[in-house]
């Protein structure tokens, strides 16, 4: 799988995570607060450069899924069927992550059943080391 690349504005989703945490970044103009994702230095909304990382339940609901079918890379290959899915966060929902649907935490990719994924579906964050970085996967939270 590809590593993800920890930038300077991002550097902080990824050390949370290493701890086991979901954080999203939010303004932190007193009457602004907006949280966003991918990381940036301004706010979109207010166009403040005032930052702090916010943390979030991990809980969020699939919004879109995909089921990858050959031909992939051969690395790739190797790993169907797998489930990369976009999850909508709960407590931040204009906030979509992507991530690895697994059947638990330090289950491998394929560990869930063709078909089981569906939009709408809560999930739970887990972690995962990636190529030396930690990354959200997700967990159905009814199996």
């Amino acid at each position: 799988m590809l590593t993800p690349v920890v930038d300077d504005d991002g550097a902080p989703f990824w050390e949370y995570a290493a701890r086991g945490e979901l954080r999203v970044q939010a303004c932190a103009a007193a009457d602004c607060g907006a949280p966003r994702f991918p990381p940036r230095p301004c706010c979109p909304r207010c166009g403040s450069f005032a930052t702090a990382w916010r943390r979030t339940s991990g809980r969020g609901r699939i919004w879109s899924y995909v089921v990858p079918h050959p031909p992939l890379l051969p690395g790739y290959a190797a790993l169907v069927p797998y489930h990369p899915v976009l999850v909508e966060l709960a407590d931040a929902p204009h906030i979509r992550l992507v991530g690895n649907l697994v059947a638990r935490a330090g289950a491998p990719l394929d560990s869930v059943a063709p078909g089981r994924p569906r939009v709408g579906a809560r999930v739970q964050a887990v972690f995962a080391d990636q190529g030396g970085v930690v990354v959200p996967r997700w967990v159905l939270e009814r199996p």
